[in-house]
């Protein structure tokens, strides 16, 4: 019978309510604040975003291209750097990262409720880790931010991978971080495609929340479908499916604990 050791979880979408805008003038206005205090001068925001585009192509080269390649913009905002002869050292160029995705975003909050959730599943004994379609420069520092990043057993980003879902190449490398099988994991996400089908191309499950008024309502692919960031819901289908073996049990007695 199944049952269910192991959590993986999207964030954007399904733990974290963001939007950012990316093409706006404030964004690349700070982020060309940001190199000038370093030494870097550009002298309009078409010229840095030309210059990004080309440094992310520079900086991507020679990594792996498949079908859903995932750059990582880290090296780009240290050749932002470097072109200017600037110091481009890692801090720098976080810095300038971080500048940017700051100004860049509009909306950032954790959905209620998360951190109940992943402490009530990890006192329960079950493992979670975050597989993420993300920067991690822009990533890690959010999840420090929320204080979402001791939480995770192990965080697996896109950019760090070079792929991103709905590769099942991502779902395998975090099965292999966590060595656990794919039939003891179930993912949650808010993306029909990425979280879901991507799992399901690695046999993983796939519980789905609909977080998102551009998504469907219900996800057929999902072995379960929830309406908006439902972590109860999320925990009472995992104290479900774990009651159908001895293992499971287990596991089902201390979640319905917590459920009560």
């Amino acid at each position: 019978m199944t049952h269910y050791t192991t959590v993986f979880f999207d964030l954007y979408g399904t733990l974290i309510d963001i939007h950012t805008e990316e093409d706006s003038d404030a964004a690349w206005s700070a982020l060309r604040a940001a190199l000038y205090q370093n030494g870097a001068d550009y002298a309009t925001n078409s010229q840095l975003r030309n210059e990004f585009r080309r440094q992310v192509v520079r900086a991507n080269a020679t990594r792996a291209r498949t079908e859903w390649f995932e750059p990582d913009f880290l090296p780009a905002y240290r050749g932002l750097l470097e072109a200017c002869w600037a110091d481009d050292s890692l801090v720098h160029a976080r810095k300038a990262a971080w500048a940017f995705r700051r100004a860049a975003t509009t909306k950032f909050r954790l959905y209620p409720g998360v951190f109940d959730m992943l402490t009530q599943l990890r006192a329960a004994g079950l493992r979670v880790a975050l597989v993420s379609n993300a920067q991690a420069c822009y990533t890690r520092p959010e999840l420090e931010l929320t204080g979402l990043g001791d939480v995770f057993d192990e965080v697996v980003i896109s950019s760090d991978e070079g792929v991103r879902k709905p590769s099942a190449e991502l779902f395998r490398s975090a099965l292999v971080r966590m060595n656990v099988e794919p039939k003891h994991v179930v993912m949650v996400g808010n993306d029909p495609r990425n979280d879901i089908d991507g799992a399901r191309m690695a046999n993983i499950d796939g519980i789905y929340l609909h977080t998102d008024n551009h998504t469907p309502a219900q996800c057929d692919t999902a072995v379960c479908s929830l309406e908006g960031a439902d972590y109860a819901g999320v925990l009472a289908y995992i104290q479900r499916a774990n009651t159908e073996d001895g293992r499971g049990r287990e596991y089902s007695d201390t979640l319905e604990e917590k459920l009560r």
